[in-house]
């Protein structure tokens, strides 16, 4: 399961504060139910254009990964939670839009990896690789 986030009109305050991002991702796994597998990895960058700027943060979990990376010039952020374990996609949507602020957000949620955490066989529609 891959849930992605794109959020606007945040707080800006917080989408440029390494601190909060890194608390964040390292205590936000334990509470959707994923196993942290490394402490998480946030720096803050500065883009080619002053709007441009902003913190990217990540922690692995054994489940896959959790990404945020924010732009405070825009009050913009972009977050990616995969996982092959299933987890409450709406409630995380509401506790991310409380953590930043969020007046706007758009979600998507793509099914990946699920085949594995169920343990079911991919579906025979399945793509397949040739290899040579």
């Amino acid at each position: 399961m891959h849930l992605i986030i794109d959020g606007y009109s945040g707080n800006a305050q917080k989408m440029q504060d390494v601190d909060f991002i890194y608390q964040l991702l390292d205590t936000y796994p334990s509470q959707i139910g994923m196993t942290k597998i490394s402490p998480p990895q946030v720096s803050k960058y500065i883009g080619s254009k002053p709007e441009d700027w902003g913190v990217s943060g990540f922690v692995l979990i054994a489940e896959s990964h959790i990404s945020i990376h924010t732009f405070p010039e825009r009050s913009y952020i972009n977050i990616d939670i995969f996982s092959c374990k299933e987890f409450d996609a709406e409630q995380t949507i509401r506790d991310l839009q409380q953590q930043f602020g969020l007046a706007e957000i758009r979600s998507y949620i793509l099914s990946r990896g699920l085949e594995y955490y169920n343990n079911q066989q991919p579906s025979s529609l399945s793509a397949s690789v040739n290899r040579k």
